[in-house]
């Protein structure tokens, strides 16, 4: 059988792993839990020089000792770091490398990068000499979502949580090119990520996602929290167990030729239409004698940085703009750059740009604006929500987030759509295309949008598309596809318009 070798997360130790290793060994597999200086205990406390090298020196040592010849690595959030130094100089040895709930890490980055709370990035900017653990279930919940954990189980976290050496989250991560060729399985919790999330990123282009879809990549999906070892231990040696067998979900890229989702036509076909770009903007003016109101698209993401196209070239940012021309408003698209979940404060400053842009050309009314958000630039909506200008007559949302997921660690309060309902009386009308095929954790960041609404009186329309889903634009051209957005772009120039 397969030796298992299980290595932890920040502020934890090899005791998280004691339910699976006890299971897997069950099995009849080997489990060994990594005991890493300066991790799981809270003293004595780690002795200077305690960094990412020291980890994976550690980690060599102990594969060298294990009997079978067979290995697994498996790492749950920083334990992904010295696991990947560790595989690369013992290569001959490892037979599969799995990350638990883990961000993609990069070549001569810190474990910091993936870091989601900024009172470590304040504390190691002062020289810490030790990072101590949250203190609170509230702390715990910036590290990722503590679904699934139990009240008793996240004060036993809480309680032998220990301090984090400095220099492992900031000594850069240096792997040899074997690690390259070894096989990968990721285990995704639904509360952080999904296969679905992974595939759309590698559909995006990035170069860099063209490893998961290695043929020896595979994905699993675990509907718990960022601790599926406390939360459902069970569950997830179960996965271990198959993904030593080289099993689970494996993502496509797309072949040769083969125009991934977001680049297939928009669903409704459209005449040619004069395109203006200005800057990060493209404006799509109709043809008329006097200035007319505008609809400014605003695109979602994460979009990496260095993608082509961009979102403005997109078909269906292209179409929706073309399709509000053609009625008669200016159509016009904005690239904003929220190439990371901590970069809204900066996307939100492109888009106040855009908007200046916008109303100061001679052909649009600077008094009859809309202001259009799709998928993840839903959170963008929450300023204008929260302080509308009088020119703004309408905000619109296409199958939105509109709460921050739990994967994204701490966010800024200003992006928190519901929370904006509730800072005015004056706010704009509200139009929400909402569809029935949503991610769960999506949704239900709509539907508590929605209560919000009643709560506030606020005027929100909700139009569905029961068989849609998220980006159905260029992926489906049936009849109630088209009317659902046709109804939605009425609705926002019924409202223009009045």
């Amino acid at each position: 059988m397969t030796a298992f070798v299980l290595v932890a997360g920040a502020y934890t130790g090899g005791w998280v792993w004691e339910d699976v290793a006890a299971r897997l060994r069950a099995a009849g597999a080997e489990a060994h839990n990594a005991a890493l200086t300066g991790m799981g205990v809270r003293a004595p406390a780690a002795p200077p020089g305690t960094d990412l090298e020291r980890h994976v020196r550690e980690l060599v040592e102990l594969v060298d000792r294990v009997d079978d010849p067979e290995v697994v690595l498996v790492g749950h959030d920083y334990g992904v770091h010295p696991l990947l130094g560790a595989a690369g100089r013992r290569a001959a040895r490892i037979t599969r490398v799995v990350h638990v709930d883990t961000g993609l890490v990069q070549e001569g980055a810190p474990a910091l990068a993936l870091v989601p709370d900024p009172a470590v990035h304040q504390a190691l900017a002062e020289g810490a000499a030790h990072l101590p653990p949250p203190a609170s279930r509230e702390e715990w919940q910036r590290w990722g979502s503590t679904d699934g954990l139990d009240d008793a189980t996240l004060d036993r976290l809480i309680r032998r949580a220990a301090p984090q050496p400095p220099a492992t989250l900031t000594q850069p991560l240096r792997r040899t090119a074997e690690v390259a060729g070894l096989p990968l399985t990721g285990v995704l919790c639904a509360a952080g990520g999904s296969i679905a999330g992974v595939q759309a990123l590698v559909e995006l282009g990035d170069p860099r996602f063209r490893v998961l879809t290695e043929p020896g990549t595979t994905f699993f999906e675990l509907a718990t929290g960022h601790w599926p070892m406390l939360s459902a231990p069970g569950e997830l040696a179960d996965v271990l167990l198959s993904a030593a067998k080289g099993e689970g979900h494996r993502v496509a890229r797309p072949a040769d030729g083969e125009l991934p989702p977001h680049l297939g036509p928009f669903l409704l076909d459209l005449p040619g239409r004069r395109r203006e770009r200005v800057g990060r903007v493209d404006l799509y003016p109709p043809e008329a004698d006097a200035p007319r109101p505008a609809v400014l698209f605003v695109h979602g993401g994460p979009v990496p940085a260095g993608v082509e196209p961009t979102p403005r070239d997109w078909p269906a940012f292209v179409g929706y703009a073309r399709y509000a021309a053609g009625l008669g408003a200016v159509g016009a698209t904005v690239d904003h750059r929220l190439h990371d979940v901590s970069a809204y404060p900066r996307a939100a400053e492109d888009l106040a740009a855009a908007v200046d842009l916008l109303r100061a050309d001679p052909r649009v009314d600077p008094d009859r604006i809309a202001l259009w958000f799709v998928s993840a630039g839903g959170l963008l909506s929450a300023p204008w929500i929260a302080q509308p200008p009088p020119w703004l007559r309408c905000v619109a949302a296409a199958y939105p987030i509109l709460a921050p997921l739990p994967a994204w660690g701490p966010s800024d309060p200003r992006f928190r759509p519901a929370a904006a309902l509730g800072n005015t009386t004056n706010r704009p009308p509200i139009v929400l295309l909402r569809v029935g095929r949503e991610r769960p954790e999506i949704a239900a960041t709509v539907e508590a949008f929605l209560a919000a609404a009643d709560r506030t009186a606020a005027d929100v329309e909700v139009i569905d598309l029961p068989g849609g889903a998220h980006g159905f634009e260029t992926t489906d051209r049936s009849e109630d596809a088209r009317r659902a957005v046709e109804r939605t772009m009425r609705a926002v120039l019924d409202r223009l318009e009045s």
